[in-house]
């Protein structure tokens, strides 16, 4: 397929592979993180960490949509669907967190309420449009991708009239989480000495490359956008060491073919007229964030579920022994959690970060990474 294959080609892979091993010192370490969720996953799938020298390491960053939203905002989503009895829609990986007193919204939905598994924002639309007689609420959530779908249904459900559509609206930010992960207890005490980061794809189309100026300006670290395919990674990575190795630090754009620095103008302009800054988001692993998440505007209250339905938010802490948390802020590996494999499974998470593909901890168990490390 072209513009997809080419981009999987083994053979340049191992040559980009043979120039970051000749040019990465040998007396230092590398670290960088991949902070999308999709990196994760293709760094797992086709066994990229097999492909670089021992001390050019990968951490896992926090991009995973459904590995950071906290326990207390899928408590509120199950809330309404149970006390509220709205059909409540999302997407499918979200159906699968685990929420408290042992629930997901796929067993609220095995308890009698109404939650459906939506493809996109535009087939909740049509479920309140189709049942005039009942609130649909769309439980919406994901990075800066996913945020022009949710302000299109909002703008629309404002042209309609729709009375009985609203959101609750747990979208996030990239920037103000990559703040969160430098700014970290750990960061700030040694524990998380990253050296730069590849920084993501499908958000950066929307946003743009510019957004991570701040990174090199305030941090001194560099950022390399990369697209998905084996090729973007191998060659973001060895972007990277060179920047290293060169003592620079700036925002490089490797993913050419789809990111610009000034990103999506149209999108960016309808989530602008939609939505505004939350004053602070709790995060899961970062705790509370600072304008790090928004809501909507005064204008679309009409539309706001967290105002239709009043359920105060309330945090609830992680499960005692997941360690979904120390490894969205890149303190800990997959490996490092007691329960991974074992009593956490993809078929039975214990923890957010087991459910989605994205997810460190499901790609680590799919494609088999952690029995390399148990053998090693």
């Amino acid at each position: 397929m072209k513009y997809i294959d080419e981009f999987r080609d083994g053979d340049l892979a191992r040559n980009i592979a043979r120039s970051i091993a000749a040019e990465a010192d040998p007396a230092r370490e590398y670290r960088f993180m991949e902070f999308c969720g999709g990196h994760t996953h293709a760094i797992s799938r086709y066994g990229l960490s097999d492909l670089l020298p021992p001390n050019v390491r990968m951490i896992h960053g926090p991009g995973c949509p459904v590995c950071v939203l906290p326990i207390g905002r899928v408590d509120q989503a199950i809330r309404m669907a149970l006390e509220h009895e709205v059909i409540l829609c999302t997407y499918g990986d979200c159906l699968r967190v685990p929420a408290s007193d042992g629930l997901s919204l796929l067993k609220a939905k095995a308890r009698g309420a109404d939650v459906r598994m939506v493809y996109s924002t535009q087939d909740a639309l049509a479920l309140a449009q189709k049942h005039p007689e009942r609130q649909v609420v769309f439980f919406a959530i994901g990075f800066e991708t996913t945020t022009p779908p949710t302000a299109v249904a909002i703008d629309q459900a404002a042209a309609l009239g729709l009375g009985n559509f609203s959101v609750l609206c747990c979208h996030v930010l990239t920037p103000a989480a990559i703040v969160g992960i430098l700014e970290s207890p750990e960061a700030k005490a040694g524990g998380v000495a990253l050296d730069g980061m590849v920084g993501p794809a499908h958000v950066s189309t929307v946003i743009g490359s510019a957004p991570y100026e701040f990174v090199p300006e305030r941090y001194g670290k560099p950022v390399v956008i990369a697209g998905f395919e084996p090729l973007d990674m191998m060659q973001a990575i060895l972007m990277l060491v060179r920047q290293v190795n060169q003592g620079r630090a700036k925002v490089e754009n490797e993913f050419t073919r789809a990111v610009t620095p000034e990103g999506n103008r149209k999108a960016q302009a309808l989530v602008a007229k939609i939505f505004e800054l939350r004053p602070e988001f709790e995060w899961r692993g970062l705790g509370t964030v600072p304008d790090s998440a928004l809501k909507l505007r005064p204008e679309y209250a009409a539309f706001d579920a967290e105002l239709r339905f009043p359920l105060p938010y309330t945090p609830v802490p992680d499960h005692k022994a997941c360690e979904c948390g120390a490894i969205l802020r890149g303190v800990k590996e997959p490996r490092d959690c007691k329960v991974f494999g074992t009593v956490c499974t993809p078929e039975n998470p214990l923890g957010s970060c087991m459910v989605s593909s994205e997810g460190a901890c499901a790609a680590h168990y799919t494609y088999g990474r952690y029995k390399d490390a148990v053998s090693s």
